[in-house]
């Protein structure tokens, strides 16, 4: 029994020792992985949506740390502020890196920059210029509009008010100077320079940043960031302290998927207006020709990924009404054209697509070429309603007793001064004064009562000479 006994434990032991030995390995693996999350180009809801979903993914994997990539002119505050709180949540460390060569993170891109636990550029790259324009318009004139100590205007001696436009630059500047400061001090970087590039737009190079102690180091390439990085010390959420071990560590790219790219796709400010219009455009045919099926079901399509998109984005109101009001105008043109209502369309149409996007960030404003293409359709769509009401109305009458006159008939019978006639497809009841034989080609002089007043085709003259 004691024989026994004694197996039964060598065997457990030995499991035991064969389990840890395979878990050892795998957790090393697990542990010692950098993800790769690349931000590239404008900064929006399909980018934040991206950049929460690594996060997580790299928490669930136990994953070393995580390079956020970044290569953007900025993008929308809201955004923004999402992926920083992300950051600042995380518990695995995130390393952002202004990457490759040529890259710049401005804007938008500076704050995120800031909120990372480590900050890091690559040669040749560029960051700052994080004026918050897109909340109050241009700074030109703030500092001519802020109150001295004595609480007078420091240009004109204090007789004047701040503008609304100047005070609303003003409340933004200074809230994205309180964050982008704290942000600084969070983790221990130049705070005054951040300042600097949120009221002046200043900007710097990577080695300048350095320099400056704005960023912690200057990376030649992932590599060499990793080499860099392995050993420091970071505080994530919670107030945990972690030493990095990334010397050796495996990298993966983490892939935003195929709905990530749809949403960007869509979130595009021009695709979305696009897809409103498309959309808009196909119920209103569906209406007019029921049963047609198509245009309805694409329109509608259409218009839902318009307005979710919209409903993303930051949208003046007042801007698709205007719109909304072009077609609105539009529409009554072609099935009632008076030149005014035409006219009056394409104008609001015009106004409320320029209007439609607040100009909150670059990269999230409707191109020219898109609003000039639109616009030129609908004109197209104005002069071609025109030109067939003007054709119409100096064509001939197609309807009604005038458009049967000067029309030739064929005798299908006759007798004495009356008879049957074919004409315009149809058989009809005639009478005339001469008379005429079965099959022979007569011409509609009027029509009374629905019968048919016939008589001769004129005959031909025939000019001297010509044998035709």
């Amino acid at each position: 029994m004691q024989n026994v006994q004694a197996t039964l434990v060598a065997a457990a032991a030995a499991v035991a020792l064969v389990v840890s030995s395979l878990a050892a390995p795998a957790g090393e693996a697990s542990n010692n992985l950098a993800l790769t999350v690349s931000v590239e180009g404008a900064i929006g809801p399909a980018t934040a949506r991206y950049v929460k979903d690594a996060l997580t993914k790299a928490s669930e994997r136990h994953a070393e740390i995580v390079v956020l990539r970044l290569n953007t002119p900025g993008g929308l505050s809201t955004s923004m502020r999402e992926i920083i709180a992300d950051v600042l949540a995380s518990r695995v460390p995130v390393v952002g890196y202004v990457a490759p060569s040529g890259a710049h993170a401005a804007s938008a891109g500076t704050y995120i920059l800031y909120a990372t636990h480590i900050a890091a550029m690559a040669p040749g790259t560029n960051l700052g210029a994080a004026t918050p324009v897109q909340i109050g318009g241009p700074l030109p004139g703030l500092p001519d509009a802020t109150p001295d100590k004595g609480g007078k205007d420091k240009k004109d001696g204090g007789d004047q008010q701040p503008k609304t436009k100047d005070a609303m630059t003003a409340k933004a500047t200074n809230d994205a100077v309180a964050l982008i400061r704290s942000l600084a001090e969070m983790r221990g970087r130049n705070a005054d320079w951040a300042e600097k590039a949120v009221r002046e737009a200043a900007s710097l190079s990577a080695n300048a940043a350095l320099q400056a102690n704005v960023i912690d180091l200057v990376a030649r390439d992932p590599a060499d960031l990793l080499r860099q990085i392995d050993g420091r010390t970071v505080e994530v959420a919670g107030g945990e302290t972690r030493q990095l071990a990334t010397r050796d560590a495996g990298r993966e790219a983490v892939d935003p998927g195929l709905i990530l790219r749809f949403l960007r796709v869509i979130t595009d400010p021009n695709v979305a207006f696009i897809l409103m219009l498309v959309g808009i455009y196909g119920v209103i045919f569906e209406l007019s020709s029921p049963g047609a099926v198509a245009p309805g079901v694409i329109g509608t399509i259409c218009l839902l990924l318009g307005l979710y998109a919209l409903n993303m984005l930051p949208v003046n109101y007042a801007g698709l009404g205007l719109i909304l009001l072009g077609i609105t105008l539009l529409v009554i043109e072609v099935f009632n054209p008076t030149v005014v209502l035409g006219l009056g369309g394409i104008v609001a149409f015009v106004l409320g697509a320029v209007m439609l996007f607040e100009p909150e960030a670059p990269g999230f404003r409707l191109s020219w070429p898109v609003i000039g293409v639109t616009a030129a359709i609908f004109i197209g769509l104005i002069l071609v309603v025109l030109g067939s009401l003007r054709r119409a109305q100096k064509g001939p009458v197609r309807l009604g007793a005038q458009a049967m006159r000067g029309l030739t008939a064929e005798i299908l019978d006759w007798s004495e001064s009356e008879g049957h006639v074919f004409a315009h497809g149809e058989r009809w009841q005639a009478r005339g004064t001469e008379a005429f034989k079965p099959g022979e080609v007569v011409e509609v002089a009027n029509i009374k009562d629905l019968t048919l007043v016939v008589r001769r085709r004129p005959a031909l003259t025939i000019r001297e000479g010509d044998t035709s």
